[in-house]
C-alpha cells in the first residue's frame, strides 16, 4: 500500500521553488532518504505550497515523515502549516 505524505507551505516564492528544483535536478536529497515519488504544487500568486512525497510502505513512511520532520524551521522552504498522512487510493499515469 502505498503512503503520501502531504505537506502545505505558507510564504513560499519563486526562488524557494527553484532552489528545491535545483536540489532535485542535481541528486540533492537527505541522507537515508527512501525511494521516493515526490510532487511540488505552486501557487505563486498565493505564495503557497504542497509538496507530495510518495513512498511504497509505512517503514518508508516513517523514514521520510522522520528525516523531513526533522528540517529546522529556517531551512525549510516556507512555513509550514500542516502535515497529514494519506493512503494513496488510485494512481495513475497516461499511457
Amino acid at each position: 500500500m502505498a503512503l503520501a505524505r502531504v505537506v502545505e507551505f505558507e510564504d513560499i516564492n519563486e526562488e524557494n521553488i527553484a532552489r528545491i528544483k535545483a536540489g532535485i535536478e542535481s541528486g540533492d536529497v537527505p541522507e537515508g532518504m527512501p525511494p521516493a515519488e515526490f510532487l511540488l504544487l505552486h501557487d505563486a500568486a498565493a505564495g503557497r505550497a504542497v509538496a507530495i512525497v510518495i513512498v511504497a510502505s509505512e517503514e518508508e513512511y516513517r523514514r521520510v515523515d522522520e528525516i523531513l520532520g526533522s528540517v529546522p524551521a529556517g531551512e525549510a522552504a516556507g512555513r509550514r502549516t500542516s502535515v497529514t498522512r494519506y493512503e494513496v487510493a488510485v494512481r495513475a499515469s497516461p499511457a
